[in-house]
């Protein structure tokens, strides 16, 4: 099975397309870490983006994916790992997170004190993809330590160990949302130290295709209505009208899938859009939204054939 296909289907460039097969025949995949390489839920839409991304990747440049809720940078960063093959290392970044979380912290282990590898440690150990998850909430003293590994040093200094050098095939990237709590500006040394990349909100081109890479037997008119949910609810927050909680791209998939059970559509989408607002205002813009796009009264054999 050809995995890069998808890559050919939206017309990316051949020769970065070739160049990353190159970049896999390089950099093998070690056995112990061969199951940290995952096939990504649903895949990346939008040739432009792509394009941008992997020729940062392949002239070893790190990635920092920006933009609102709902624009897949972490959907992005997995079909990244997957496209070239690479174990991925998740760190989610709160006001806990500490240096010792990202490079490793001292252990007990058979009467001797070793580290326990962190993440960090680990992608720059087997050349793994770190995906820096909302990078903008962590701590100054958490990223000050990723300042080395990110530039042209490309290298982590493990106090009371060694210094170790990154596997010529690790990258990493980054991910920020606006205006969550709790987040705040990045300084201009960590920014410096990646390509940055302005995620577009979703499409009804995009959405399409997502839909129908993930549901095949998916009715036109039922992929038409629940990518409209979607397109609706991202407008009215475009507009300030509602809050970002119910634009959920994962969850109106989530109820799609729900559907294959037998499950009304609009039951599925109460679970799946409606109900992550707790507002009760907002709910019931929501919910209009909703049932202006999926009626009722409609059924499985209403959305596939």
């Amino acid at each position: 099975m050809n995995d890069l296909l998808f890559l050919e289907e939206q017309g990316v460039n051949k020769s970065l397309v070739d160049a990353v097969r190159k970049f896999r025949a390089k950099y093998e995949i070690p056995a112990e870490v061969a199951h940290r390489v995952t096939k990504p839920t649903m895949p990346f839409y939008g040739k432009q983006i792509l394009e941008m991304a992997i020729a940062g990747i392949l002239q070893g440049e790190n990635l920092l994916l920006s933009g609102p809720k709902a624009t897949g940078k972490n959907i992005l960063a997995e079909n990244l790992a997957y496209i070239f093959q690479r174990p991925t290392y998740n760190v989610s970044f709160h006001v806990n997170t500490n240096s010792g979380d990202l490079i490793g912290t001292d252990t007990f282990v058979n009467n001797e004190v070793q580290l326990r590898k962190g993440s960090i440690y680990q992608c720059a150990q087997y050349g793994g993809f770190g995906i820096l998850d909302e990078i903008n909430m962590a701590k100054n003293d958490a990223v000050s330590v990723l300042h080395a590994t990110l530039d042209y040093r490309r290298s982590i200094d493990v106090p009371g160990y060694d210094k170790i050098d990154l596997h010529p095939a690790a990258r990493f990237i980054g991910t920020m949302n606006y205006g969550y709590a709790g987040t705040k500006e990045l300084n201009e040394a960590l920014v410096s130290r990646f390509l940055v990349i302005d995620m577009p909100p979703q499409s009804e081109e995009s959405l399409h295709y997502i839909f129908q890479k993930m549901y095949p037997d998916m009715k036109e008119n039922a992929l038409e209505q629940f990518a409209g949910v979607f397109l609706d609810l991202q407008k009215k927050c475009s507009n300030g009208e509602i809050s970002t909680k119910a634009l959920d791209l994962r969850g109106l998939l989530a109820a799609v899938r729900v559907v294959e059970t037998g499950l009304s559509p609009w039951l599925a989408v109460q679970m799946g859009v409606v109900n992550k607002t707790f507002d009760i205002f907002e709910k019931e813009i929501v919910e209009d939204v909703v049932r202006t796009r999926i009626p009722t009264m409609w059924t499985k054999e209403d959305v596939y054939a």
